[in-house]
């Protein structure tokens, strides 16, 4: 049989298990600690930060394989100007027209090239943005949890303080 003092360092370890964190990055809290519709509206709020976060990456990606596809047609018409290039040395002025033509494809080309590159990177920053509110975020919940600890672990101190004090003074009594 536990005497009290026991059955609270029990119910502090129980307690103190239950407030670790889990692999999966949330927390298991006593349904006395938050009600079901704050951890309801935690899970809502974390799920929500990790579908924007998916969507960013997603975006981040698909902007990512435009430029490399365009960079790629570039590349592409980058070596088919150089073989015109050849050509039209080869050949004399009648192929003017042509290389005119050729040179302001490049030049519009490199126009498209301009905006998805800056689109892409403000979605990069925006993604490290959002991963950093991420991490703060999470250091303040680290932080919130070893003040609730140390409070928790406290407040079992005082009460077994307490306790003793009232088991000393029934002793006196008798």
């Amino acid at each position: 049989m536990q005497t009290g003092e026991q059955t609270q360092q029990s119910q502090s370890q129980q307690l103190q298990q239950q407030l670790m964190i889990q692999n999966s990055g949330s927390l298991s809290f006593n349904s006395s600690n938050l009600s079901r519709e704050d951890e309801e509206m935690s899970r809502s709020a974390l799920s929500t930060f990790r579908a924007k976060e998916e969507e960013i990456e997603r975006k981040r990606m698909e902007v990512r394989e435009r430029v490399q596809a365009q960079l790629g047609r570039v590349e592409e018409e980058t070596k088919r100007l150089a073989m015109i290039r050849e050509e039209l040395e080869a050949l004399a002025d009648p192929m003017r027209k042509e290389v005119s033509l050729v040179r302001k494809k490049i030049d519009a080309v490199n126009k498209e090239l301009k905006p998805l590159g800056h689109t892409c990177q403000k979605k990069e920053k925006e993604y490290k943005e959002a991963l950093e509110a991420f991490n703060e975020k999470n250091k303040e919940k680290v932080q919130l949890i070893t003040k609730l600890m140390e409070l928790v672990s406290e407040s079992e101190k005082l009460r077994l303080k307490k306790l003793d004090e009232l088991s000393k003074n029934i002793d006196s009594i008798q």
